[in-house]
């Protein structure tokens, strides 16, 4: 066998080479031109595709165009005029930077582009057909720039028979033209296929409406927005409300710096920001956009730029999760009845337990709370919208108003719900909920800081359980002790429970520990990651005053107080709602006031 040679390959080769980094799909075209249009500063972008791309792919764009010699110089390999030393590549800012994008392209299709600078009297046609110069031509043209590429992979035909069907390379390409047009709200994007208009997104005030556009009014009106900075990392954009997150046919899509991008960790990182609020299942549609400074992330680990490298993933996965979780915390994240003026949300601080000023509605506050009202005393300052005046029950059965906004109770309804009033509009809270969030709360504070209280029982009692539930006594015995249950093994398969919590006058121990044994065993709340959240959201499921009983208005009153101080007041941890919201604004409407 004859030795083989090492031989420089000939530009054609090679540029087909570089097509299987950057081109892989007709997608993958469309991304490369768009981001050559935005990095020419277009605000208007029209798209054209056939058979899926691979017929036709045609991108017209109102950039800055090019003068003649550089739309030559642009089928040259490595040709740019975005990076000039190797410094260049750290913190590039750009898109379309790869200068193998357009000789990539010509390479494996019939090429054709037309381009014209605003101060070039006319302007260039360039036709390459596999990469070979076949003509260039004056050309009749506003500034910007037309790319035409035909018959894509023409001469490859191994790479061809690889591309999916035309209606899967179709949604692919829909998919880049979504992700861009989410990223610049402002431009102008659409995208015609077969001809058939996919896609028209005229220039958008905010992403909310942007969204609205490109994904349907009935998935935007389910978003709240985010917002947040941690450690010189920004994060803007929009997380969907966990009552509306559902097992499938989520969307999620992620920028850094205007420039999209996948990543599955950080995604995770987003839905850990929803701990507590969703089942187990459940994937919540996102669109956040990252602010990270250009020197702390490399755009240039993918050869499609599709991934990206934090030089503190760490940070910006702790970044996401707390700002999801934060604009999950908003009463704007409650559940709607319709459209109207959001809602908001601040907790206002309440007293701590044990100081003078603190027997705002003492007996309410050992209902939900525990304690005799004299000694009780928290490991930490709890917060309220009660105010700092003490509010009652006036003589005439009015109810004063909860600070701030005016919100104001009026009624509980099937001994279920409780009606606040507020300037905005009503709430409407299921006390069962309401009071799971709160109890969950104060539960994951009690487990991790050891600081419960049990109370012991004069009589002990004697519980059997079933052999899967003993061994989920085992299993979480330290958790329970740590929540006030004192038990021992009395033989066989009963258990002695000598001391329990008293987390509210009405609770039924017995109950509630062969509940939460029951729930343990068939790890019901499985979908909670830590362990300690799955077994404190059991607890104050089984715990939490039930729909039925009927409550005072000081109770009421408590109840909500201590709701709108919660981190996340607007949903329990099996993803409902506990609140939800009718604005004014939808009273009138169907009363016909507008």
């Amino acid at each position: 066998m004859a030795r083989r040679r090492i031989a420089i390959l000939p530009d054609s080769v090679a540029n087909r080479i570089a097509a299987g980094e950057v081109v892989d799909r007709p997608a993958s075209v469309v991304k490369e031109l768009l981001e050559n249009a935005l990095d020419a500063a277009a605000r208007a972008i029209a798209v054209e595709i056939e058979a899926g791309g691979k017929s036709l792919i045609r991108v017209a764009d109102d950039g800055e165009g090019m003068g003649r010699d550089d739309a030559l110089l642009a089928l040259d390999r490595h040709a740019t005029s975005k990076v000039r030393t190797a410094d260049d590549l750290v913190g590039i800012a750009t898109f379309g930077f790869r200068g193998e994008a357009l000789p990539s392209i010509a390479a494996v299709a019939r090429f054709e582009m037309d381009t014209a600078a605003e101060d070039e009297p006319v302007g260039t046609r360039i036709v390459a057909t596999g990469g070979l110069m076949a003509a260039v031509e004056d050309v009749v043209r506003q500034r910007g720039t037309t790319v035409t590429v035909r018959s894509l992979f023409y001469n490859t035909p191994a790479r061809r028979k690889f591309l999916r069907s035309a209606r899967s390379e179709t949604r692919a390409c829909a998919e880049v033209v979504t992700t861009l047009a989410l990223a610049l709200p402002d431009l102008g994007l659409t995208l015609l296929a077969d001809g058939r208009r996919l896609i028209e997104a005229l220039p958008a005030p905010s992403l909310e409406a942007r969204v609205a556009q490109l994904l349907g009014h009935e998935l935007a009106a389910t978003l709240v927005p985010v917002a947040w900075e941690q450690n010189g990392i920004g994060v803007a954009g929009l997380a969907q409300r966990p009552a509306d997150a559902a097992p499938g046919g989520r969307s999620v899509y992620l920028l850094v710096n205007g420039r999209p991008f996948r990543d599955h960790f950080l995604a995770r990182a987003a839905e850990r920001g929803y701990r507590a609020t969703i089942p187990a299942g459940s994937r919540p549609s996102l669109v956040l956009a990252l602010t990270v400074p250009a020197a702390d992330v490399d755009v240039n680990v993918h050869p499609a730029k599709l991934e990206v490298r934090f030089r503190d993933r760490f940070a910006v996965e702790a970044a996401v999760e707390e700002a999801v979780h934060r604009a999950l915390g908003e009463l704007v994240a409650a559940a709607p009845l319709g459209p109207g003026v959001p809602w908001e949300h601040r907790a206002v601080p309440l007293p701590a337990y044990g100081k003078p000023e603190a027997t705002v509605h003492r007996a309410a506050a050992d209902l939900f709370f525990g304690g005799t009202g004299e000694t009780t005393t928290p490991a930490e300052p709890s917060t309220s919208v009660a105010g700092e005046e003490e509010p009652a029950v006036a003589d005439d059965g009015a109810v004063p108003a909860l600070a701030p906004g005016g919100l104001r109770i009026v009624a509980q309804v099937h001994q279920a719900y409780i009606l606040v009033e507020g300037a905005q509009g009503l709430l409407i809270v299921d006390q069962h909920s309401a009071h799971e969030r709160v109890l969950y709360e104060r539960a994951v504070h009690t487990l991790e800081s050891g600081a419960g209280t049990s109370q012991k029982l004069l009589f002990p009692l004697t519980i059997e359980f079933a052999p899967a539930e003993l061994d989920a006594i085992d299993a979480h015995r330290e958790l329970l002790e740590r929540l006030g249950f004192e038990l021992e093994p009395f033989g066989g398969r009963a258990v002695i429970v000598n001391a329990v919590p008293a987390p509210h006058p009405r609770f039924d121990a017995e109950r509630c520990l062969r509940e939460v044994v029951a729930d343990l065993a068939g790890n019901r709340f499985g979908g909670l990651a830590n362990r300690l959240e799955r077994f404190a959201a059991t607890f104050a499921c089984r715990a939490a005053i039930k729909a039925g009983q009927a409550l005072t208005r000081p109770e009421m009153d408590e109840l909500v107080g201590r709701l709108f101080a919660s981190a996340l007041p607007a949903h329990d941890v099996h993803g409902r709602p506990t609140i939800v919201q009718l604005p004014i604004a939808e009273l009138e409407r169907r009363f016909g006031r507008r």
